[in-house]
Protein backbone atom coordinates (compact mmCIF):
# COMPACT_ATOMS: atom_id res chain seq x y z
CA UNK A 1 0.00 0.00 0.00
CA UNK A 2 1.34 3.38 -1.07
CA UNK A 3 0.76 6.21 1.32
CA UNK A 4 -1.42 8.92 -1.26
CA UNK A 5 -1.59 13.02 -0.20
CA UNK A 6 -5.22 13.29 -0.78
CA UNK A 7 -6.10 10.18 1.66
CA UNK A 8 -8.57 11.69 4.40
CA UNK A 9 -7.64 10.71 7.76
CA UNK A 10 -10.63 10.85 9.87
CA UNK A 11 -10.77 13.54 12.50
CA UNK A 12 -10.91 12.59 16.55
CA UNK A 13 -12.28 14.94 19.08
CA UNK A 14 -9.43 14.10 21.68
CA UNK A 15 -10.97 14.37 25.15
CA UNK A 16 -13.58 16.69 23.06
CA UNK A 17 -12.82 19.74 21.58
CA UNK A 18 -10.20 19.90 24.27
CA UNK A 19 -8.74 22.77 22.68
CA UNK A 20 -11.88 25.23 23.17
CA UNK A 21 -12.99 23.73 26.82
CA UNK A 22 -11.61 22.17 29.59
CA UNK A 23 -11.22 18.29 28.58
CA UNK A 24 -13.63 15.76 29.30
CA UNK A 25 -16.34 18.28 30.25
CA UNK A 26 -19.88 17.95 28.39
CA UNK A 27 -19.34 21.62 26.47
CA UNK A 28 -16.54 20.14 25.31
CA UNK A 29 -18.20 16.96 23.76
CA UNK A 30 -20.90 18.84 22.42
CA UNK A 31 -18.78 21.25 20.87
CA UNK A 32 -16.87 18.30 19.17
CA UNK A 33 -19.86 17.08 17.69
CA UNK A 34 -21.39 20.53 16.68
CA UNK A 35 -17.75 20.63 14.76
CA UNK A 36 -18.42 17.17 12.43
CA UNK A 37 -15.60 15.33 14.82
CA UNK A 38 -15.97 11.90 13.39
CA UNK A 39 -15.56 10.37 16.84
CA UNK A 40 -15.21 11.29 20.39
CA UNK A 41 -12.09 9.79 22.63
CA UNK A 42 -12.45 9.40 26.39
CA UNK A 43 -10.07 8.33 29.21
CA UNK A 44 -11.31 5.97 31.40
CA UNK A 45 -10.28 5.61 35.08
CA UNK A 46 -11.92 4.62 38.16
CA UNK A 47 -13.35 5.46 41.51
CA UNK A 48 -12.74 3.49 44.82
CA UNK A 49 -16.49 2.03 44.57
CA UNK A 50 -15.83 0.76 40.82
CA UNK A 51 -17.11 4.07 38.89
CA UNK A 52 -15.96 4.48 35.69
CA UNK A 53 -14.95 8.09 35.33
CA UNK A 54 -14.02 10.10 32.04
CA UNK A 55 -10.35 11.75 33.47
CA UNK A 56 -7.06 11.62 31.58
CA UNK A 57 -5.75 9.83 34.14
CA UNK A 58 -6.56 9.38 38.15
CA UNK A 59 -4.67 11.85 39.25
CA UNK A 60 -6.77 14.84 39.32
CA UNK A 61 -4.90 17.82 41.06
CA UNK A 62 -3.99 19.50 37.43
CA UNK A 63 -7.87 18.93 35.78
CA UNK A 64 -10.10 19.52 38.64
CA UNK A 65 -10.52 22.20 41.46
CA UNK A 66 -9.44 18.88 44.07
CA UNK A 67 -6.87 21.23 45.45
CA UNK A 68 -9.20 23.50 47.20
CA UNK A 69 -11.61 21.22 48.94
CA UNK A 70 -10.20 20.90 52.68
CA UNK A 71 -12.18 18.25 53.20
CA UNK A 72 -10.38 15.78 51.08
CA UNK A 73 -6.69 17.19 52.41
CA UNK A 74 -5.74 13.86 53.38
CA UNK A 75 -6.30 12.55 50.75
CA UNK A 76 -2.79 13.60 48.98
CA UNK A 77 -0.95 10.95 48.26
CA UNK A 78 2.78 9.75 46.97
CA UNK A 79 2.24 7.04 44.69
CA UNK A 80 3.92 4.31 41.46
CA UNK A 81 1.61 3.95 38.90
CA UNK A 82 2.63 1.58 36.29
CA UNK A 83 6.36 2.81 36.76
CA UNK A 84 5.95 6.35 37.11
CA UNK A 85 6.07 8.04 40.57
CA UNK A 86 3.06 11.09 40.96
CA UNK A 87 2.10 12.97 44.31
CA UNK A 88 -2.02 14.23 44.14
CA UNK A 89 -5.03 13.23 44.73
CA UNK A 90 -6.40 9.88 42.66
CA UNK A 91 -9.76 8.83 42.02
CA UNK A 92 -9.52 5.54 43.68
CA UNK A 93 -9.51 7.49 46.64
CA UNK A 94 -12.31 8.95 46.28
CA UNK A 95 -16.18 7.37 45.98
CA UNK A 96 -17.93 8.73 43.48
CA UNK A 97 -20.41 10.48 45.25
CA UNK A 98 -17.37 12.26 46.31
CA UNK A 99 -16.00 12.67 43.08
CA UNK A 100 -19.20 15.11 42.21
CA UNK A 101 -18.28 17.93 44.42
CA UNK A 102 -15.21 18.53 42.13
CA UNK A 103 -15.34 21.02 39.36
CA UNK A 104 -13.23 20.35 35.52
CA UNK A 105 -10.37 22.63 34.83
CA UNK A 106 -8.25 23.30 32.07
CA UNK A 107 -5.12 21.85 32.00
CA UNK A 108 -3.12 24.20 30.39
CA UNK A 109 -4.58 27.77 31.42
CA UNK A 110 -1.78 30.12 30.73
CA UNK A 111 -1.53 28.35 27.24
CA UNK A 112 -4.93 28.49 26.81
CA UNK A 113 -6.40 31.02 28.99
CA UNK A 114 -9.89 31.33 26.82
CA UNK A 115 -11.02 27.47 27.78
CA UNK A 116 -9.62 28.36 31.52
CA UNK A 117 -12.35 30.99 31.38
CA UNK A 118 -14.87 27.81 31.66
CA UNK A 119 -12.85 26.50 34.90
CA UNK A 120 -15.07 25.37 38.16
CA UNK A 121 -18.25 25.30 35.93
CA UNK A 122 -18.64 21.55 34.94
CA UNK A 123 -19.03 18.48 36.79
CA UNK A 124 -16.56 15.56 36.30
CA UNK A 125 -18.38 12.92 34.25
CA UNK A 126 -18.88 9.21 34.41
CA UNK A 127 -18.75 7.17 31.30
CA UNK A 128 -22.67 6.51 31.98
CA UNK A 129 -23.16 9.99 31.74
CA UNK A 130 -21.25 10.33 27.94
CA UNK A 131 -23.01 7.27 26.54
CA UNK A 132 -26.20 8.52 26.89
CA UNK A 133 -24.88 12.12 25.61
CA UNK A 134 -23.64 10.48 22.94
CA UNK A 135 -26.88 8.45 22.45
CA UNK A 136 -29.16 11.78 22.34
CA UNK A 137 -26.38 13.64 20.45
CA UNK A 138 -24.36 11.91 18.33
CA UNK A 139 -25.21 11.90 14.47
CA UNK A 140 -25.24 8.38 12.66
CA UNK A 141 -21.93 6.94 11.82
CA UNK A 142 -20.20 9.13 14.68
CA UNK A 143 -17.68 6.80 16.96
CA UNK A 144 -16.22 6.08 20.30
CA UNK A 145 -12.77 5.54 21.30
CA UNK A 146 -12.10 4.70 24.75
CA UNK A 147 -8.53 4.69 25.90
CA UNK A 148 -7.88 2.66 29.66
CA UNK A 149 -5.44 3.94 31.95
CA UNK A 150 -3.08 2.08 33.70
CA UNK A 151 -4.50 -1.10 33.61
CA UNK A 152 -1.69 -3.45 35.29
CA UNK A 153 -1.56 -0.61 37.92
CA UNK A 154 -5.38 -1.15 38.11
CA UNK A 155 -5.58 -4.61 38.08
CA UNK A 156 -3.20 -4.43 41.65
CA UNK A 157 -6.01 -2.63 42.80
CA UNK A 158 -8.62 -4.97 42.52
CA UNK A 159 -9.97 -2.68 40.05
CA UNK A 160 -10.06 -4.31 36.37
CA UNK A 161 -10.63 -2.28 34.00
CA UNK A 162 -11.98 -4.84 31.44
CA UNK A 163 -14.94 -6.02 34.23
CA UNK A 164 -15.86 -2.46 35.29
CA UNK A 165 -16.50 -1.70 31.30
CA UNK A 166 -18.15 -4.46 30.60
CA UNK A 167 -20.26 -3.86 33.47
CA UNK A 168 -20.87 -0.08 32.64
CA UNK A 169 -22.09 -0.74 28.80
CA UNK A 170 -24.39 -3.38 30.27
CA UNK A 171 -25.86 -1.12 32.73
CA UNK A 172 -26.10 1.56 29.96
CA UNK A 173 -27.91 -0.89 27.27
CA UNK A 174 -24.88 -0.77 24.90
CA UNK A 175 -23.90 -4.05 23.35
CA UNK A 176 -20.43 -4.70 24.62
CA UNK A 177 -19.30 -5.15 20.74
CA UNK A 178 -21.06 -2.08 19.76
CA UNK A 179 -19.65 -1.22 16.53
CA UNK A 180 -19.36 2.30 17.37
CA UNK A 181 -16.85 1.22 20.15
CA UNK A 182 -12.86 1.35 19.87
CA UNK A 183 -10.96 0.05 22.74
CA UNK A 184 -7.61 1.53 22.94
CA UNK A 185 -4.45 1.01 25.50
CA UNK A 186 -1.05 1.51 25.95
CA UNK A 187 -1.14 -1.93 27.30
CA UNK A 188 -1.35 -5.33 25.00
CA UNK A 189 -2.49 -7.31 27.85
CA UNK A 190 -5.75 -5.61 29.03
CA UNK A 191 -6.52 -5.52 25.39
CA UNK A 192 -6.00 -9.25 24.67
CA UNK A 193 -8.84 -9.80 27.45
CA UNK A 194 -10.92 -7.05 25.91
CA UNK A 195 -11.01 -8.97 22.36
CA UNK A 196 -11.26 -12.30 24.69
CA UNK A 197 -14.39 -11.40 26.43
CA UNK A 198 -15.58 -9.75 23.29
CA UNK A 199 -15.81 -6.07 24.73
CA UNK A 200 -15.34 -3.89 21.62
CA UNK A 201 -15.60 -3.44 17.98
CA UNK A 202 -11.96 -2.48 17.45
CA UNK A 203 -8.83 -3.17 19.48
CA UNK A 204 -5.79 -0.42 19.00
CA UNK A 205 -2.96 -0.38 20.50
CA UNK A 206 -1.14 2.71 21.41
CA UNK A 207 2.47 3.04 21.49
CA UNK A 208 4.94 6.12 22.78
CA UNK A 209 7.64 7.60 21.33
CA UNK A 210 10.71 6.73 23.52
CA UNK A 211 7.97 4.75 25.46
CA UNK A 212 7.66 0.88 26.61
CA UNK A 213 4.50 -0.65 27.70
CA UNK A 214 4.39 -1.37 31.29
CA UNK A 215 3.30 -4.55 31.34
CA UNK A 216 5.68 -5.61 28.65
CA UNK A 217 8.24 -4.30 31.28
CA UNK A 218 6.65 -6.31 34.33
CA UNK A 219 6.40 -9.69 31.77
CA UNK A 220 9.95 -9.46 31.00
CA UNK A 221 11.17 -8.86 34.70
CA UNK A 222 9.28 -11.66 35.24
CA UNK A 223 10.91 -14.11 32.79
CA UNK A 224 14.64 -12.61 33.04
CA UNK A 225 14.90 -11.38 29.58
CA UNK A 226 15.17 -7.84 27.90
CA UNK A 227 12.15 -6.33 26.97
CA UNK A 228 10.87 -4.63 23.77
CA UNK A 229 10.20 -0.53 23.75
CA UNK A 230 7.65 0.75 21.29
CA UNK A 231 9.90 1.25 19.10
CA UNK A 232 11.35 -2.56 18.60
CA UNK A 233 7.26 -3.72 17.93
CA UNK A 234 7.49 -1.16 15.12
CA UNK A 235 9.89 -3.79 13.05
CA UNK A 236 8.73 -5.37 10.58
CA UNK A 237 8.40 -8.65 12.22
CA UNK A 238 6.90 -6.42 15.55
CA UNK A 239 4.02 -5.07 12.95
CA UNK A 240 3.22 -8.48 11.54
CA UNK A 241 2.95 -10.07 14.99
CA UNK A 242 0.62 -6.96 16.03
CA UNK A 243 -0.97 -7.19 12.88
CA UNK A 244 -2.47 -10.51 13.78
CA UNK A 245 -3.34 -9.86 16.81
CA UNK A 246 -5.08 -6.13 16.82
CA UNK A 247 -6.90 -4.03 14.47
CA UNK A 248 -4.58 -0.38 14.20
CA UNK A 249 -1.70 1.55 15.84
CA UNK A 250 -1.99 4.71 17.90
CA UNK A 251 1.41 6.10 17.43
CA UNK A 252 2.62 9.23 18.94
CA UNK A 253 3.19 11.66 15.89
CA UNK A 254 7.02 11.77 16.57
CA UNK A 255 7.33 8.25 15.27
CA UNK A 256 5.87 9.88 11.94
CA UNK A 257 7.85 13.59 12.01
CA UNK A 258 11.51 14.20 13.09
CA UNK A 259 10.62 16.61 15.22
CA UNK A 260 13.57 18.91 14.61
CA UNK A 261 13.87 18.51 10.93
CA UNK A 262 10.15 17.81 9.97
CA UNK A 263 11.46 14.70 7.63
CA UNK A 264 8.18 12.08 7.31
CA UNK A 265 10.63 9.60 5.48
CA UNK A 266 10.94 6.97 8.41
CA UNK A 267 7.14 7.55 9.23
CA UNK A 268 6.01 6.94 5.90
CA UNK A 269 7.67 3.42 6.06
CA UNK A 270 6.15 2.66 9.40
CA UNK A 271 2.82 3.64 8.15
CA UNK A 272 2.81 1.41 4.92
CA UNK A 273 4.28 -1.33 6.88
CA UNK A 274 1.77 -1.61 9.45
CA UNK A 275 -0.60 -1.49 6.52
CA UNK A 276 0.97 -4.14 4.68
CA UNK A 277 0.39 -5.45 8.04
CA UNK A 278 -3.36 -5.14 8.00
CA UNK A 279 -3.22 -2.68 10.93
CA UNK A 280 -4.87 0.87 10.65
CA UNK A 281 -2.67 3.67 11.88
CA UNK A 282 -3.84 6.64 14.26
CA UNK A 283 -1.51 9.30 15.36
CA UNK A 284 -1.85 11.79 18.14
CA UNK A 285 -2.44 14.68 18.86
CA UNK A 286 -2.52 17.28 16.84
CA UNK A 287 -2.04 20.71 18.41
CA UNK A 288 -1.59 24.58 16.84
CA UNK A 289 0.86 26.05 19.66
CA UNK A 290 4.46 25.87 18.90
CA UNK A 291 4.48 24.00 21.98
CA UNK A 292 3.58 20.85 20.38
CA UNK A 293 4.88 21.31 16.80
CA UNK A 294 7.90 20.40 15.43
CA UNK A 295 10.55 23.25 15.18
CA UNK A 296 10.11 23.23 11.46
CA UNK A 297 6.37 24.94 11.88
CA UNK A 298 7.08 26.84 15.36
CA UNK A 299 6.86 30.62 14.10
CA UNK A 300 8.37 32.94 16.56
CA UNK A 301 8.90 32.56 20.29
CA UNK A 302 5.71 32.34 22.12
CA UNK A 303 5.09 28.51 23.21
CA UNK A 304 1.61 29.38 23.65
CA UNK A 305 1.03 31.00 19.67
CA UNK A 306 -0.02 29.38 17.38
CA UNK A 307 2.97 28.24 14.61
CA UNK A 308 2.28 27.05 11.00
CA UNK A 309 -0.07 23.95 12.18
CA UNK A 310 -1.58 23.40 8.58
CA UNK A 311 1.46 22.86 7.17
CA UNK A 312 2.06 20.51 10.26
CA UNK A 313 -1.12 18.31 9.80
CA UNK A 314 -0.81 18.43 6.14
CA UNK A 315 3.13 16.56 6.78
CA UNK A 316 0.67 13.85 8.78
CA UNK A 317 -2.06 13.32 6.42
CA UNK A 318 0.35 12.93 3.42
CA UNK A 319 1.81 9.76 5.03
CA UNK A 320 -1.79 8.34 4.73
CA UNK A 321 -2.47 7.94 8.46
CA UNK A 322 -6.05 6.49 8.72
CA UNK A 323 -7.10 8.58 11.51
CA UNK A 324 -5.73 11.57 13.78
CA UNK A 325 -6.64 12.98 17.24
CA UNK A 326 -6.86 16.19 17.50
CA UNK A 327 -7.57 19.16 20.65
CA UNK A 328 -9.32 21.38 18.06
CA UNK A 329 -11.22 19.35 15.82
CA UNK A 330 -12.60 22.44 13.23
CA UNK A 331 -8.75 23.34 12.54
CA UNK A 332 -7.85 19.47 11.61
CA UNK A 333 -10.83 19.08 9.18
CA UNK A 334 -10.24 22.88 7.77
CA UNK A 335 -6.21 20.48 6.92
CA UNK A 336 -8.04 18.13 5.79
CA UNK A 337 -10.02 20.31 3.00
CA UNK A 338 -7.38 22.12 2.28
CA UNK A 339 -5.00 18.72 1.53
CA UNK A 340 -7.86 17.12 -0.46
CA UNK A 341 -8.30 20.15 -2.31
CA UNK A 342 -5.04 20.07 -3.82
CA UNK A 343 -4.29 19.69 -7.64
Amino acid sequence: MTSDINVKPSIFAHRGASGYRPEHTRSSYLLALEMSAEAIELDLVPTRDGVLVVRHESEISMSTDVGEHAEFADRHATKTVDGRTQSGFFTEDFTWAELTRLRCRERFPTMRPDSAASNDSEPILRLNDVLDLFEKTAGAGVALILELKDATYFDEQGLPLDALLEMTLQQAGWAANDPRLTIECFQKTILLRMRARGIGARHVYLMEFGGVAWDEVTWAAEQGVPSLSYIDELSDAGLEALGGTFDGLGLDARFLVDIFTGSVDAGRKIVEAAHCSGLTVFTWTLRPENRFLPLKWQVGLDQAAWGNWQGYFASLYSLGVDGVFADHPDLALAARESVSARP
